[in-house]
């Protein structure tokens, strides 16, 4: 506020200084006339300064001016120059973030391309005299040598790679260092609010120690595709970021990193005031992690989850009576995951984590996985159109390729939507006709592999069958199809459904 205020009294200051010409009309013809505090003659433009007016002003933007000396003085130190080399195959690849952190294409043809890419990073713990930096995952990739270079060209060329996550787009490297170095001060992004001021830091096109001024244009985005970290929200600001800043430090006004600033939204590649970062408050768990287990351990719930959109799954949130809420939908459930557990079930909206709004379904990831593994958390929800409140104890998630997250223990393994005139039409050669009733399949989670089939894949349900009846109840909404499912009193569900005009019967046991 104390900045702010110094901005506005300089701004007026100014404001006094310059004599603005005012045209006034008298009798219907136009005069011209000068604004307050002027006096014709004084000076070659007969504009008069005001000798107390123009000192409080410079007297106020110095304040300012030498305020970012001082955050800048204090930032360079801890934001480093990340160089990669990369061998890859032969085939010349494309990495939707090369263009991002400078990477460039080595050699072609019959010999292994050698690959070097830029980028910046941030001293934010020191052991002894091992010294940790923070950087993004699409900067180290897949290097195969790593070099850091600190603001004063001290180049350490002995760099580990301490952990990466593609989750988060987050990576740590560390080295060593007779020599006392600075470390960041790790400020609290969830404090951020849209208009303040902020500093970028980093080495963009390789031009070192770079910081560019702007302000805060939103907070909570998210990503826009899977080719960038979903499992994070991003700070929006309008601080010039370009290629070699991925990496570096978003600070605020106490030279506090806030930010790491991670891809930039431009159709050429060039900043045009759309650069986004990952809160420092996403990241500090995983640098923990890093350094003491070697990756980031994420909490897990054991589902799988989408927003009910009236494009992607029309008539789902109307039928669940959740179209007024804001929440994420369960369309799947790991057996013998803290999800089936604790009692969730498919067709559940979650609204409420841990004290946490739940806004959607990107919202709801990002929640879960900063809690820790085997505590227990309240979790809220919308079931059949009733309020439901369920303690949750999470697990650890399991890695890529663990048998935990195959598709043989994904119940029921597809996911339904109303049948109503528009599913009709974008239903094709199926032609669901008008007497016909129900929710139709719209996915069926299949593995590559006979081992990996979901129970609707392994019972041999398709996209675009229409479910009639569950155990010989009716279905005419999404919520009866989900009721029905739930019904834990019979443990074999059967489901009859009609197949391009055929009735056809299929049985799943639970």
């Amino acid at each position: 506020m104390r900045h702010r205020h110094m901005i506005i009294s300089a701004i007026a200051a100014i404001s006094i200084l310059v004599a603005v010409p005012v045209l006034t009309f008298s009798s219907g013809r136009a005069e011209k006339t000068t604004g307050p505090g002027s006096s014709q003659g004084a000076g070659s433009s007969g504009q008069a300064v005001n000798p107390q007016a123009l000192a409080e002003a410079t007297k106020n933007l110095a304040t300012i001016q030498y305020s970012f000396r001082e955050v800048a003085k204090k930032v360079l130190p801890v934001v480093v120059e990340v160089d990669v080399t990369e061998q890859a195959g032969n085939q010349q690849t494309v990495n939707p973030f090369d263009w991002f952190f400078n990477q460039q294409p080595g050699n072609k043809g019959g010999q292994p391309r050698i690959q070097q890419g830029l980028g910046s990073g941030i001293i934010v713990k020191r052991s002894g005299d091992t010294y940790y930096v923070l950087t993004n995952n699409h900067v180290v990739g897949s290097a195969s040598t790593i070099t850091v270079k600190l603001q004063d060209q001290t180049v350490f060329s002995k760099v580990k790679l301490v952990g990466k996550d593609t989750r988060r787009d987050l990576a740590v490297v560390s080295f060593t260092s007779s020599t006392e170095l600075t470390v960041a001060d790790l400020g609290d992004s969830g404090e951020l609010q849209v208009g303040d001021l902020v500093l970028a830091v980093g080495n963009p096109f390789g031009f070192e120690n770079t910081v560019t001024m702007g302000i805060v244009s939103a907070v909570g985005r998210s990503s826009p595709s899977t080719d960038v970290a979903t499992n994070t929200d991003y700070i929006q600001t309008d601080a010039a970021i370009n290629q070699g800043n991925s990496g570096g430090a978003l600070v605020n006004i106490k030279g506090e990193v806030v930010g790491i600033n991670t891809w930039i939204a431009a159709p050429n590649g060039g900043s045009i005031g759309l650069g986004f970062a990952v809160p420092i408050n996403n990241a500090k768990k995983a640098i923990n992690d890093f350094i003491n287990k070697g990756k980031v351990e994420y909490g897990w719930l054991g589902v799988q989850i989408s927003d009910p959109n009236a494009d992607t799954y029309p008539g789902v949130a109307k039928d669940l009576r959740v179209d007024a809420a804001k929440g994420a939908m369960l369309l799947n459930v790991y057996r013998g995951q803290p999800s089936e557990k604790a009692g969730l079930m498919p067709g559940d909206f979650i609204t409420r984590v841990n004290g946490q709004d739940i806004a959607n379904a990107n919202k709801l990831t990002q929640v879960v996985g900063d809690l820790l593994a085997e505590r227990p958390y309240d979790f809220e929800l919308i079931r059949n159109g009733e309020r439901v409140k369920l303690t949750i104890r999470l697990a650890v998630r399991p890695d890529e390729g663990s048998d935990a997250l195959s598709y043989k223990n994904l119940w029921p393994g597809l996911t339904v939507v109303h049948v109503n005139d528009q599913v009709r039409q974008s239903s094709g050669d199926t032609s669901i006709p008008r007497g016909v009733d129900g929710v139709m399949i719209g996915y069926v989670a299949a593995g590559s592999t006979p081992d990996d089939q979901s129970p609707a894949a392994v019972a041999g349900f398709r996209p675009y069958d229409v479910i009639n009846q569950i155990n010989g109840r009716d279905v005419h909404t999404v919520m009866d199809f989900y009721k029905d499912l739930n019904d834990k009193s019979k443990r074999d569900v059967t489901f009859k459904i009609t197949r391009q005009g055929t009735d056809v019967t299929i049985g799943i046991t639970r």
